[in-house]
């Protein structure tokens, strides 16, 4: 990617995915007009999502997306290979190369997590895991069709489950993890994982654009409490309202902005007045 003058080449957007570009039906169309307009601008449009490396590259295929992308709540980042012109920098987590990506692992080792999982049990908890379950019951879960339910099942470094227990139990159960060395958030699902973050991500991935003394504007969307590390490392924090049209009253970020609309139509809504305002 070569240096970039304008201010358009500089803008930087972050977003995640389930209820916030997609809805409930995985689908963006209620995002198109912000989308097009940002495909015509040449801006990076980078997912950050929790779902698996395989589920995003899906979407990268629908959405013609080119640009780095985030899986598992912050555990990976894939950066295409040659996408940027400077040599990635040593950095304090491991890096994996394959034929078309360089990928940052930032987070814990599938394995640990499920045996955290198991362990949850053993203390008690009623816990059910991805790694527990077929491919037909994510899909009934999710509202996946069986080949997505298998991508999302295809996890390295995040492992949703299902909780079954008051607010009371549920403390516990935080407590629980946290005494393990882990972490849990909440999206659609809870999440088990390390202490990697989309935030973490974010900045990572900034300084990688911002290269040599380079200024950029950072825009973040998201809908959920495991959003908010990415919302909170961003110049334009953006929440879309939830199904049923609130907002998450959990995700408190300085200066963030609340668009009028439930998941991709708040996600295009917010887009294309940013876009007027910082492009235009």
């Amino acid at each position: 990617m070569d240096i970039m003058d304008n201010i358009s080449e500089r803008l930087i957007i972050f977003t995640d995915l389930d209820g916030t570009l997609l809805d409930s039906c995985y689908s963006f169309k209620d995002a198109l007009p912000a989308l097009r307009l940002i495909k015509k601008r040449g801006l990076p449009l980078i997912l950050c999502s929790s779902k698996t490396g395989l589920e995003i590259e899906f979407y990268r295929k629908r959405l013609e997306n080119i640009d780095p992308f985030v899986s598992e709540n912050g555990g990976g980042i894939y950066i295409p290979k040659g996408y940027f012109n400077v040599r990635i920098p040593e950095t304090e987590f491991q890096t994996e190369e394959n034929k078309d990506y360089t990928i940052i692992k930032l987070g814990a080792k599938y394995s640990d997590l499920r045996n955290a999982v198991t362990e949850l049990r053993r203390l008690g908890f009623d816990v059910k895991g991805f790694g527990d379950m077929s491919v037909r019951e994510i899909s009934r879960l999710t509202g996946l069709d069986t080949h997505e339910a298998r991508m999302a099942k295809a996890r390295e470094f995040d492992e949703p489950f299902v909780f079954n227990g008051g607010e009371a139990l549920l403390e516990r159960l935080v407590q629980s993890i946290k005494d393990m060395g882990f972490n849990m958030t909440r999206g659609v699902l809870f999440h088990i994982l390390g202490e990697s973050d989309k935030g973490r991500a974010v900045e990572i991935l900034k300084d990688l654009y911002a290269g040599k003394d380079q200024h950029i504007l950072t825009i973040a969307l998201g809908d959920s409490p495991n959003d908010i590390e990415m919302l909170q490392n961003v110049d334009y924090p953006v929440t879309v309202q939830k199904s049923n049209g609130a907002y998450d009253e959990r995700i408190k970020v300085r200066g963030l902005i609340k668009a009028k609309g439930i998941g991709p139509k708040g996600w295009n809504e917010a887009m294309l007045k940013l876009l007027k305002t910082l492009l235009f």
